[in-house]
């Protein structure tokens, strides 16, 4: 190797060590020690990725750890009030300890959380609703950590007389302050958090961060400012200890303290900050940068509109509301031209007179074999591209159109329900595997939320290897049977698939008018010339059981309650999918449901 050689490997080496693996900087570009406006903001975007897409649950617990900190907090300063006889230096030397658990432990404190979603959604890469939910999740958590943490201080005997008396104190000067003012005094304290995390994202030592964190908090008390989760917990310990009412303390205190940290830290801080950037801000940050942004509609509405978030990268191309092709999407997670998906996609594609089938490569960033590290964009793509050649000429062999993309992405499911949507599919077909990305990862908004509203018709292969000789289709009557007799229609003239079908009446008397029933239901569904069993014991598993052993695949719909939302949350126990050693195919048609339904996930 020449010297040129290897001070070209050395430059390749410092930069991916510069670089963390979102691609976000890790070292200044011109001062190592020092980052740029535009390097904060990508450090800032980074983050905020992994917040916007955080589950609710996720986000949930997080909040309520960091409400459970700030009593700390509370604890600490009426503490050392009593102890220091209201000293406004001494007895506020503890308060900020609550928040340093919070940012260095990087739980999720509302008013710490304004700056990074809302960088995203200046950027138009989340939405509005996106933006109010993360904080309307966040806060929630927060003050049920506040209210667990006031019931303990107000009746755990864990504060002393004195400390009791200062926390009335101070939680009543507060409640006696007027709007004006509250809001005021609440937009100051709404800067210092927010300024808090824009300067510690340009921190690249944890001691730096401490130092930082601790000066900006100790002027909360000592300038007599207000922080909305901290003003929740004092005024939920008055109300614990009879001193005051909670809708009194609710609507007079702790309503325009959160109004004036919400403004502090949104049009004070994270705004100002964003326009002092460059609009390279995005360059290395983000795949394209802020030529992928949401439309208008999106933005404003979200996934009512569309989609509410802009993964990391996306080459898939919307298509329009028009009556075009039968669109078939197969997402991916690693590309295989011998997959079963590939097989059972061309198959279904191939029966219909005009089909084009997508292949899109979902990588998400949560795998550390994914290589993404956000300036290297453009070689992933390639390369993912090439990975899946092999691919789209096996479903090219059925003599039909297929286009391939690739989506990087913090989330699974959720990215392939918005693909789905964007391209307006009328199938997606895919693998259920212990292999595969969508069984395991981080944690997302739960399934049953996205289920409820199923953008297209769903096919789930629950094994990798497809044999489709004899085919088993138990039959009921539901829109979700119709679906698979259509795969079944499909796999019969395609492939020469013997179809067999199979219905359970509960006994024996019932057994005519099943046969009746399963004679019609052959015709409607153009199946008339397949082999025909009813079963009367009543027993549907059972009877599955038994007759997939004497067949290759077995075709199964969606139930009453939901096929696909307890297959990915882990929650379907049919032995016949565990027990029978054959390949499965789940299917489930979008259907509509009610308000109450949605919520206690029944159709």
């Amino acid at each position: 190797m020449n010297d040129d050689e290897q001070t070209d490997a050395e430059d390749s080496v410092r930069e991916a060590v510069d670089r963390s693996r979102s691609g976000a900087p890790a070292a200044g570009r011109v001062l190592r020690d020092r980052f740029s406006s535009d390097e904060v903001f990508q450090r800032i975007v980074a983050a905020a990725d992994e917040e916007i897409t955080s589950g609710s649950r996720e986000l949930f617990f997080s909040g309520l750890a960091a409400g459970f900190a700030i009593t700390i907090t509370f604890l600490l300063y009426v503490s050392l009030t009593a102890k220091t006889h209201g000293d406004p230096i001494l007895s506020a030397m503890l308060y900020p300890l609550g928040f340093i658990y919070i940012i260095i432990g990087g739980y999720q404190l509302f008013t710490e959380n304004t700056l990074p979603p809302v960088a995203l959604t200046l950027e138009r890469l989340a939405s509005i609703p996106a933006l109010l939910r993360n904080w309307i999740v966040v806060l929630s958590g927060n003050f049920a950590g506040g209210l667990a943490g006031a019931a303990t201080l107000a009746w755990g005997g864990v504060l002393s007389p004195e400390a009791a008396t200062a926390a009335a104190s101070i939680a009543e000067k507060g409640i006696q302050t007027g709007w004006g003012p509250l809001f005021v005094k609440a937009a100051f304290a709404g800067l210092i958090v927010a300024g808090v995390v824009w300067v510690e994202y340009s921190a690249r030592d944890t001691i730096s961060r401490l130092v930082v964190v601790y000066l900006a908090f100790l002027a909360i008390p000592i300038g007599g400012l207000f922080h909305v989760v901290v003003s929740f917990t004092e005024m939920m310990y008055l109300s614990f200890t009879g001193d005051v009412d909670v809708l009194v303390g609710l609507t007079q205190f702790v309503l325009p303290v959160l109004a004036g940290n919400t403004a502090g830290g949104v049009v004070l801080v994270t705004v100002v900050n964003y326009f002092q950037t460059s609009e390279k801000r995005l360059q290395t940050a983000r795949f394209e940068g802020a030529k992928r942004q949401l439309s208008s509609r999106e933005w404003l509405f979200g996934s009512l509109a569309g989609r509410s978030y802009v993964p990391l990268i996306d080459t898939t191309i919307p298509e329009e509301e028009t009556e075009g092709p039968y669109q078939i999407l197969v997402p991916v997670a690693d590309p295989d031209p011998d997959a079963g998906v590939v097989t059972l996609a061309g198959a279904i594609a191939a029966h219909r007179e005009n089909a084009v089938v997508t292949l899109v490569h979902v990588v998400p960033t949560y795998d550390r074999h994914s290589g993404y590290r956000g300036e290297n964009g453009g070689q992933l793509v390639a390369e993912s591209t090439a990975e899946l050649a092999d691919m789209r000429q096996a479903v090219e062999s059925y003599g039909i159109t297929c286009n391939t993309s690739t989506v990087v992405t913090h989330r699974t499911y959720e990215e392939i329900f918005d693909i789905a949507q964007r391209r307006n599919s009328d199938l997606v077909v895919m693998e259920q595997a212990d292999n595969r990305l969508w069984a395991s990862g981080r944690a997302e908004r739960h399934v049953s939320e996205l289920t409820s509203s199923l953008p297209c018709d769903f096919l789930i292969l629950d094994e990798e290897n497809f044999a489709a000789e004899r085919v088993l289709l138990p039959v009921v009557d539901n829109q979700h049977a119709e679906l698979n007799a259509s795969v079944a229609r499909a796999l019969r003239d395609e492939l020469q698939s013997e179809v067999t079908l199979l219905h359970v009446v509960d006994n024996p008397e019932r057994r005519e008018r099943g046969e009746q029933f399963l004679g019609n239901w052959s015709v409607d569904n153009e199946l008339e010339e397949a082999t025909r069993i009813v079963d009367d014991t009543g027993d549907v598993e059972t009877a599955i059981e038994r007759e997939a052993a004497d067949h290759s695949l077995v075709l199964i719909g969606a139930t009453e309650r939901g096929l696909l939302s307890r297959l990915v949350s882990d929650s379907l126990h049919y032995d016949v999918i565990t027990e029978v050693d054959r390949p499965v195919v789940l299917a489930e048609r979008p259907t509509k449901r009610s308000l109450r339904k949605r919520l206690f996930g029944r159709q």
